[in-house]
C-alpha cells in the first residue's frame, strides 16, 4: 500500500505564496521562541538572585533547637511573604516555616532531609505541592549548625504567567503574519510574476496558431527577460524553418506541375504524330517526313528538358552533400570560354551583333584589372560554358534583333549588393572574376525580375515580343546557370534597367588571391596590375 501524500498546489503563484507564508511564519515563531527562552531565563535569574540574598541567620537555628522543634508549623507565628522557609533538624526531620503564610500550596519537599535532592547553595526548580495545579517553585538549600538545614523557596507563578502571555502573543502574531503574507504576498507575487504571465499568455496564443507573435521583453537583464529573448530566438528559428518547409513544399508542387506541363507538350505532339502515321499508312512522303521531323524535334526537346532536370537534381544534391563545390575542377580560361560561346551563338543568330570587351575596373578599385589573356578559374569547363551559353541565348530570345549584346571579362572586388541575384551575396571586398552579358533591350518588368532564377519561369518582355528566330524555352536556363554558379562558389546577379536593358553578371572567386595548396597551384596564374 502506497503512503498517503497530500496534494500540493499546482500553480507557481500558489507555491510561492505558500513557501513565503511558511518561511515568514517560521521566522516569526522562531524569533518569538528565542525571545520567550531569553525572557524566562532572565526572570528565573531574577528569582535566583533574590534567593541568594535571603539566608536564615544562625540564631534562627539555635532558637529552633531550643523551642519545640517537633511542633507543627502554625500560621500565627509566620509572616506574609512570597518566601517559603523550611528547616530540617539535626535528625533530618522537616520542622516548620516562618514566612509565606496563606492557603496557597507550597513547594513539594520530602519529610526527611536525606530525600532532599538539592545542592547546597545552588537554586533548583521543585514542583508545587498541589497536584496538577499551580506553578513550580525555585528552591535553594543552606547548611546550618549542628547538621541542621534550611530550604528557601520562591514561587515561579510570575515567570510562568509572563511566559504564557508571551507564548499566546507569539501564536497570535504568527497567525497574523501568516494571514498577512497570504493576502499581501499573493498580490506581490502576482505583480512580480506579471511579465511571466504575459509570456504565458503569448505562448498560449502561439500554440493556438498565432505564430507571428513575439514574447514581450521589458527588462532583458532579468531571468524572465532572458527567457523571453530565448523564446523569441526559438520562435524566429521555428518561423524560419516553417517558412522554408512551406516554401520548399510550394516549390516542389510548382516544380512537379511545371515539369508535368512542360513534358506533356512534347509527349502530346509525339503521340499525335505517331497516331497520325499509324492511321494513315498511305500518307504522302512529304507529309511523312514532316511528321518524322516533328516527332524527332519534340523528342529532342523532351530529352533536353529531362537532361536539364537531371542536371539541376545533381547540382542540388552535390550542394546539399558537400556545399558549393563543382564536381570536376580544371583551369578554365574565361576569355576563351566567352569567345567560344559568342561563336556558338553567332551560328544560331547570324544577324545578332555580339562584342567581347574587357571589364572596366571599379572607380574605388583602380588597377584591379588583370590581363585578359590569363584570367583563369578552377571549375568545370562544360558547366561554365553552359552558363554563358544560357545567358547569351536568353539575351537573344528576349531582345529585338537590332539590339547589340556586350560580353565583358575581367576581375574586380565585390561591393555593396544592390543587384538581384541567386544564392547568398559574397562578402564585401571579395576578389572575383567576372563575365558580364549586357544588352540594351527593353529589360525585364520589375515585378518579374525577382523570379527570373526560378525554375520554369519565363519572363515576358515589356513589348510582349520575343527575339526573332527564338523558340520558347523551358524556363530552366537561368535556374541551371544559377545552380552552376553556386556550385562553383560564386553567384549569378541581375542588374535590371526596365526600358534600358539588363546585365547578367557571373561572379566567380578569384583563385589568385586564395591560399595556394598543392592541388590548386597548377591552376592559378599570377596577376598583373
Amino acid at each position: 500500500m502506497k503512503g498517503f501524500r497530500l496534494p500540493g498546489p499546482r500553480s507557481l503563484r500558489a507555491r510561492l505564496v505558500l513557501i513565503a507564508g511558511l518561511l515568514a511564519t517560521s521566522a516569526v515563531l522562531l524569533c518569538q521562541l528565542a525571545g520567550l527562552i531569553v525572557l524566562r531565563g532572565w526572570l528565573t535569574d531574577q528569582v535566583d538572585e533574590r534567593l541568594s540574598h535571603f539566608r536564615p541567620p544562625d540564631r534562627v537555628y539555635q532558637d529552633l533547637a531550643k523551642d519545640g522543634a517537633l511542633r507543627p508549623p502554625s500560621s500565627n507565628n509566620t509572616l506574609p511573604s512570597d518566601y517559603r522557609v523550611y528547616f530540617y533538624d539535626k535528625d533530618g526531620r522537616l520542622l516548620r516555616t516562618f514566612l509565606g503564610a496563606g492557603t496557597s500550596a507550597g513547594p513539594r519537599l520530602p519529610r526527611q532531609a536525606a530525600a532532599l535532592h538539592l545542592t547546597t547553595g545552588r537554586p533548583s526548580t521543585v514542583p508545587s505541592d498541589a497536584e496538577g495545579t499551580g506553578s513550580g517553585w525555585r528552591a535553594i538549600s543552606y547548611s546550618g549548625p549542628d547538621h541542621m538545614r534550611a530550604v528557601v523557596a520562591l514561587p515561579l507563578d510570575t515567570v510562568d504567567g509572563a511566559t504564557t502571555k508571551l507564548l499566546w502573543v507569539s501564536l497570535g502574531l504568527g497567525i497574523a503574519v501568516a494571514a498577512g503574507v497570504v493576502v499581501l504576498g499573493n498580490g506581490a507575487v502576482r505583480l512580480g510574476l506579471r511579465p511571466l504571465s504575459r509570456v504565458e499568455r503569448t505562448a498560449q496564443h502561439i500554440t493556438e496558431g498565432s505564430l507571428e507573435l513575439n514574447v514581450p521583453v521589458a527588462h532583458p537583464d532579468t531571468e524572465v527577460g532572458r527567457l523571453g529573448l530565448a523564446l523569441n530566438t526559438m520562435l524566429d528559428r521555428l518561423r524560419t524553418a516553417l517558412h522554408r518547409t512551406e516554401s520548399s513544399e510550394q516549390q516542389l508542387r510548382r516544380f512537379l506541375a511545371d515539369a508535368g506541363h512542360e513534358l506533356r507538350t512534347p509527349l502530346t505532339a509525339i503521340q499525335g504524330f505517331a497516331e497520325l502515321l499509324l492511321d494513315e499508312p498511305d500518307m504522302a512522303d512529304r507529309r511523312r517526313r514532316e511528321s518524322h521531323a516533328l516527332i524527332a524535334h519534340n523528342a529532342d526537346r523532351m530529352s533536353r528538358l529531362v537532361d536539364d532536370l537531371f542536371l539541376l537534381a545533381r547540382l542540388g544534391e552535390a550542394a546539399a552533400d558537400s556545399g558549393p563545390r563543382a564536381g570536376h575542377r580544371e583551369p578554365v580560361d574565361l576569355l576563351s570560354l566567352a569567345a567560344d560561346a559568342i561563336a556558338t551563338t553567332a551560328v544560331r543568330h547570324p544577324h545578332r551583333g555580339i562584342t567581347l570587351e574587357p571589364l572596366a575596373s571599379h572607380p574605388a578599385d583602380p588597377g584591379s584589372e588583370r590581363d585578359l589573356d590569363i584570367i583563369e578559374v578552377p571549375g568545370d569547363l562544360h558547366q561554365l560554358a553552359q552558363v554563358l551559353g544560357n545567358l547569351l541565348s536568353n539575351a537573344c530570345a528576349h531582345t529585338p534583333a537590332d539590339v547589340r549584346i556586350h560580353v565583358r571579362v575581367g576581375t574586380t572586388h565585390t561591393t555593396a549588393p544592390e543587384a538581384l541575384g541567386s544564392g547568398s551575396p559574397l562578402p564585401l571586398g571579395t576578389p572575383v572574376c567576372v563575365i558580364e552579358v549586357e544588352d540594351n533591350g527593353p529589360g525585364i518588368h520589375p515585378d518579374e525580375a525577382p523570379h527570373v532564377f526560378d525554375r520554369f519561369y519565363r519572363a515576358t518582355p515589356p513589348d510582349g515580343r520575343a527575339g526573332p528566330g527564338s523558340a520558347p524555352g523551358s524556363g530552366l536556363g537561368l535556374a541551371i546557370a544559377s545552380a552552376i554558379a553556386t556550385a562553383h562558389g560564386g553567384r549569378l546577379e541581375l542588374d535590371n534597367r526596365p526600358g534600358a536593358g539588363c546585365t547578367f553578371r557571373l561572379l566567380l572567386p578569384d583563385p589568385t588571391t586564395a591560399p595556394k595548396d598543392d592541388t590548386d597551384e597548377a591552376h592559378h596564374c599570377p596577376s598583373h596590375t
